[in-house]
């Protein structure tokens, strides 16, 4: 069974930073692409940032290019996404996938919340 358990959001000033992780189980995690999801408030799902199973490759949706970085550590079977320079709206709860680039469907864990306010 996939589990994902995403960490690391919370509340942020606008301009700060947060690094959000995703350990996965119950799958060979080295073996897929994974992906961040974010469903901001009243909205529907969007498709954030994948990384190819490797690692080296990436994608973007391109209002994340230059302030998200996505990476992973397949030793740990964990997933990172670097979010720096926050905005307002970027307020969204955050979904680990393991899903290819710009899909939105596929397992996903219970999501952690990024709230940026001042």
């Amino acid at each position: 069974e996939v589990q994902l358990v995403e960490s690391g959001g919370g509340l942020v000033q606008p301009g700060g930073s947060l690094r959000l992780s995703c350990a996965a189980s119950g799958f060979t995690f080295r073996s897929y692409d994974m992906s961040w999801i974010r469903q901001a408030p009243g909205e529907g799902l969007e498709w954030v940032s994948t990384i190819n199973w490797s690692g080296d490759g990436t994608y973007y949706a391109e209002s994340m290019k230059g302030r998200f970085t996505i990476s992973r550590d397949n030793a740990k079977n964990t997933l990172y996404l670097q979010i720096n320079s926050l905005k307002s709206e970027d307020t969204a709860v955050y979904y680990c996938a393991k899903s290819g680039p710009y899909e939105t469907r596929g397992p996903k864990g219970q999501g952690t919340q990024v709230t940026v306010s001042s």
